[in-house]
């Protein structure tokens, strides 16, 4: 199943039909596109969404940066609060965010390293960057 994150539609019902799914995505919400796949992201390094941070950051925004960091699991569950519900009833147990999103066969992320900082990836992140949905004139 092809699917976006914004919606845990896909995921969820991949996993209610036990198939593999593929997320699509710009960026996911509290940097969990890299923390599902286990990928490495020190906070005194990679500037978290938002903060307008580079990645050579000062003591003062390296805190920032770790509090920020700390207050996206809340935003997060928060925000995806409908889908955890959801998820629930259809799968009949209960299921974090991480445990609905950890298990993606293929993460396909339209970054490019022109505006985004280099980071390590797993095997399983593809970057497709340049991709655009926008109509040509």
């Amino acid at each position: 199943i092809l699917t976006d994150p914004a919606f845990m539609c896909g995921p969820i019902l991949a996993h209610h039909l036990s198939l593999p799914f593929v997320f699509f995505m710009r960026g996911f919400p509290c940097n969990l596109h890299f923390a599902a796949p286990q990928c490495p992201s020190p906070l005194s390094y990679v500037p978290r969404l938002f903060t307008f941070n580079s990645d050579r950051m000062t003591f003062f925004q390296r805190v920032e940066n770790a509090l920020i960091s700390l207050l996206e699991l809340d935003y997060c569950n928060g925000f995806y609060g409908e889908a955890l519900k959801l998820s629930s009833e259809v799968l009949q147990r209960d299921m974090s965010l991480m445990d609905i999103v950890n298990s993606a066969a293929i993460w396909l992320l339209r970054f490019d390293f022109v505006f985004d900082y280099v980071r390590p990836v797993m095997p399983n992140m593809v970057f497709v960057g340049g991709i655009n949905c926008a109509k040509k004139k």
